[in-house]
């Protein structure tokens, strides 16, 4: 008998242990990637990190700081059309700050982390979330356009005149956005939602450090007759 054919029958069980522990890491993998406080319910029932080839959405990827810098742009309307909001709705800081798993966001004043949505325009700058999807992902406003920054590029930052009339903050072009189904500061869920929806990093580029499976956005939050809102899956025809 032969090397070979001693070795024949064990060749399968070795396969079989590599794919077991191929399995194991990704499971690993997938425990690191996930926030603290992780939900299957939250995040598709998947969590993986992401890989170089994620299939390509307006913009530029993270990983890519030398992009070329959008310069801040004010569509027609201009400042004559825009709408005045209280102190309490607009958005006075724009922090760089690291998160566990995640890694570097960009965060409001109360810490909750700003995202990019990718049907939105950032040359010239344009935002395409307004009314339901308004009340999911709100706007970081602003009066003034002039925020405190911390570890964000002065010239990145610009402002977007909105359908409703409101300015609102831009980076690198994109529109900032909150998400309601984060709860606290420093919670990403919104990382992935709808597949078009992204943490932002302080070049503007998307976060994919940490690439949850596409996931379903958070209802709206309950309007004045009482119907259900908050944290259940919106479900439906909802896309943003």
């Amino acid at each position: 008998m032969t090397l070979n054919q001693l070795e024949g029958p064990v060749a399968p069980e070795k396969r079989k242990l590599k794919v077991v522990g191929a399995g194991l890491a990704a499971v690993i993998a997938m425990a690191g990637c996930a926030p603290t406080g992780y939900n299957a319910a939250d995040y598709g029932n998947a969590a993986e990190p992401a890989s170089n080839d994620v299939a390509a959405t307006p913009g530029a990827e993270a990983g890519d700081p030398s992009a070329e810098a959008t310069a801040p742009a004010e569509p027609g309307g201009g400042e004559a059309n825009t709408a005045e909001i209280s102190d309490e709705l607009a958005t006075t800081e724009l922090n760089a700050r690291k998160v566990a798993r995640m890694g570097t966001t960009v965060q409001d004043e109360n810490g909750f982390v700003l995202y990019r949505f990718d049907k939105d325009g950032d040359s010239p700058s344009k935002s395409n979330c307004n009314d339901e999807c308004a009340k999911i992902w709100p706007a970081a406003l602003t009066n003034d356009g002039e925020p405190t920054l911390d570890g964000v590029d002065e010239s990145l930052v610009g402002t977007v005149t909105r359908a409703d009339g409101t300015k609102q903050l831009t980076l690198k072009g994109w529109p900032l956005y909150r998400y309601i189904g984060d709860k606290k500061a420093g919670q990403w869920k919104g990382q992935n939602v709808s597949g078009t929806w992204f943490v932002i990093q302080p070049n503007g580029t998307k976060n994919l450090t940490c690439l949850p499976a596409v996931s379903k956005p958070v209802a709206p939050p309950a309007d004045a007759e009482g119907e259900a809102g908050g944290d259940a899956d919106a479900g439906g025809d909802i896309s943003y």
